[in-house]
């Protein structure tokens, strides 16, 4: 398994000695992939508990055993032993158009609602009306209309249609700030799905104090909640009646991620410059789709529909049928590096002060992963997800989860309290 942290790490602004302190063990594949999957996850992981542990000295590790179930954590939630749902909607999926094909996204109600009102049908007649237009020519009248989707692209033709990718990782300082005192740090989480829900409970998982605030008319899929909650509070704010609120949660904040397209927080204060204006000495991370610059930046975009428009998908296919990856890699290895990315900028601003952004892309991410060498897809067996679950005790009954991955000096991570339970807390900060 190729070591990808070095270059990835040194992106992040880790220090090179540093990377003497880790150790991956296990199968050098766990997920079948012309890609290489498992060392992605195992790099993107690797950096999170690095940056969580920064100048401590403990050894870190990750497992690849325990990472192949982490990598695909929402697949195995179970409340009370029983499934909570798929995580995708039957519409979300790849379907035949006139020329080619297009993968649909269709999980959280308004993007399936949009998606049948461009169709004008039925979900039973939806494939059939897919199968008359043009996969372009849908893509762009889904995205005017509020929906999403994507059509499959070769990696060729992807670079001519939205032009160089952004960076796996961008950082800057956008303005002057005297260092803040240490403390537990305080996250205010704006994300949703999974890349910004993967970075902040992680997060969570090293010390912090993590707030998600979701708006009350856009409930959350109880699958993902359950997924990505653990050890935050959970808080439910219209930030457009309650921008005072909001202002109060950012003065107390050390880090705030947001998880929507550049620009789409811009009217509730959120724009990284505005932030920095406001509050110096805040550590501001902000995840999107496809980047904050080119054609696309503008457009909703979630993981299964980047690896369809990048080339993944066609390059995961066979038979002239698209595929997939073995996981939503895109979401979960973003999350991780995100999560790395906080930590070390935190770091940074109370030893030398300023007010810094970490920027992220899931196109940027696959990206990096189409740029590293490829191999045949080989017969890899399949992880008994058994010893990489865990049991908690949760308000809504027993919820079993995956296992955090990674060990600190030895030690498996593990989750903190609370346990999740969706939009049940005060938008405030613990003892404030």
């Amino acid at each position: 398994m190729p070591d990808l942290l070095p270059p990835v790490w040194a992106a992040l602004g880790g220090a090179e000695a540093e990377l003497a302190r880790i150790r991956v063990t296990g199968p050098p594949a766990v997920l079948r992939s012309a890609f290489p999957v498992t060392a992605v996850g195992a790099a993107a992981v690797g950096a999170s508990l690095l940056a969580g542990t920064s100048g401590t000295g403990a050894p870190v590790g990750v497992d690849t055993t325990a990472l192949a179930v982490a990598l695909r954590s929402e697949r195995h939630v179970r409340l009370g032993g029983r499934s909570v749902g798929s995580p995708f909607d039957p519409l979300s999926a790849f379907h035949r158009t006139a020329d080619g094909w297009l993968r649909l996204h269709a999980n959280y109600p308004w993007h399936r609602a949009a998606a049948l009102h461009v169709l004008g049908c039925t979900e039973a007649e939806a494939p059939a009306a897919i199968a008359e237009r043009g996969a372009v020519a849908l893509e762009t009248a889904l995205h005017a209309a509020g929906g999403i989707g994507a059509a499959v692209r070769t990696e060729r033709e992807w670079r001519a249609a939205s032009g160089p990718p952004p960076p796996l990782v961008e950082r800057r300082v956008l303005g002057p700030s005297a260092p803040r005192a240490p403390r537990r740090p305080r996250v205010l989480d704006l994300t949703r799905v999974i890349a910004g829900p993967v970075a902040t409970r992680t997060l969570a998982a090293h010390g912090a104090d993590v707030l998600r605030l979701d708006p009350p008319d856009r409930p959350e899929i109880p699958l993902q909640a359950y997924d990505t909650l653990p050890g935050k509070r959970s808080a439910l704010l219209d930030l457009a009646a309650h921008g005072p609120r909001l202002e109060e949660l950012l003065a107390g904040a050390d880090v705030v991620v947001t998880g929507y397209r550049p620009g789409a927080l811009d009217r509730f204060g959120l724009a990284p410059e505005a932030l920095a204006q406001r509050h110096p000495g805040l550590v501001v991370v902000t995840l999107s789709a496809w980047g904050h610059r080119g054609p696309w930046a503008g457009r909703r975009g979630f993981d299964s529909i980047v690896q369809a428009a990048c080339g993944i998908a066609d390059a995961e296919g066979s038979g002239g049928v698209p595929g997939a990856l073995p996981a939503q890699l895109l979401d979960h290895a973003t999350g991780y590096l995100a999560a790395a990315g906080a930590l070390l900028a935190l770091d940074a601003q109370r030893r030398t002060g300023g007010t810094h952004h970490v920027r992220l892309a899931l196109a940027g991410t696959a990206a990096w992963l189409q740029a590293l060498p490829r191999t045949e897809p080989a017969d890899v067996p399949d992880v008994d997800p058994a010893p990489h679950l865990v049991a908690l005790a949760a308000p809504d009954g027993r919820l079993t989860l995956a296992v955090l991955p990674g060990t600190v000096d030895g030690r498996p991570l593990t989750w903190p309290a609370p346990a999740p339970s969706y939009g049940t807390a005060e938008p405030g900060w613990a003892g404030a």
